[in-house]
């Protein structure tokens, strides 16, 4: 009977626009962000940094699969069906058009984006714009993007601490182990200016944001809540993430 009824919370438009938010996410993180090193967050970025350091036949998409989904699952009763439907439905969008972007197209994203070269701060620009909009929509259609979410909101309280700095603490640790595996620093660094350059112009980031995301009003989350949006996935790609 439960199963009948999260069955009938379906909505044709919800898998529709979960499916344009997982391409658009995976187009943001495999061609801006991992060909030049910039990690996304939580579950994500974890994956990113898995992939590339074990054997090549563990991609991007696989870690993607398998470390969203139990996540997912195991938040069924607090999330609800619909929800775990919908997200694990979205992250299997976005494993397989990872897939096909890295492994299947002919676009070579091994050492460096396609559209932006080795240009760091391009890269975190449009990698954040891009991902930060299909994380948006994912949100605004019932889904989710990341399974971090769902273990902050499961673990968070009973560490007594908030979500929002369940997920700082991740990220930070994600940043410290990755700069600890790959030996190397230097990236990172970089970051801190690519941020403080980020915050000297983020009025005109913002507005650029809202020019490119302005042909998705309508049904679609407003400019303004794609433009926060964004912009917070910009600044975790060039400062939290490893």
């Amino acid at each position: 009977m439960a199963i009948k009824n999260i069955i009938k919370s379906f909505k044709i438009t919800n898998f529709i626009f979960l499916t344009i938010a997982g391409i658009i996410n995976a187009i943001g993180v495999t061609m801006f962000l991992a060909p030049v090193n910039l990690y996304d967050s939580g579950i994500s970025g974890t994956s990113i940094l898995l992939s590339q350091i074990t054997p090549a036949y563990l991609t991007l998409s696989i870690f993607l699969i398998i470390l969203n989904v139990p996540l997912f699952l195991y938040g069924l009763k607090r999330q609800g069906g619909t929800f775990t439907c919908y997200a694990i439905y979205t992250i299997s969008i976005y494993s397989l058009s990872a897939y096909l972007i890295t492994d299947v197209l002919p676009v070579d994203v091994s050492i460096a984006s396609p559209l932006a070269g080795q240009d760091l701060l391009l890269c975190a620009i449009f990698g954040g714009l891009i991902s930060g909009i299909g994380s948006g929509m994912a949100i605004r259609f019932g889904g989710a993007m990341d399974g971090i979410e769902v273990m902050a909101v499961i673990f968070a309280k009973r560490l007594g601490i908030t979500v929002g700095t369940f997920v700082m603490i991740y990220n930070i640790a994600l940043y410290v182990i990755s700069g600890i595996i790959l030996n190397s620093w230097i990236l990172h660094m970089k970051r801190r200016n690519l941020l403080q350059m980020m915050f000297a112009k983020e009025n005109e980031i913002g507005q650029q944001i809202i020019k490119t995301v302005q042909c998705f009003t309508g049904p679609m989350p407003s400019p303004v809540f794609l433009r926060r949006n964004a912009l917070h996935t910009m600044y975790r790609t060039v400062w939290w993430e490893a």
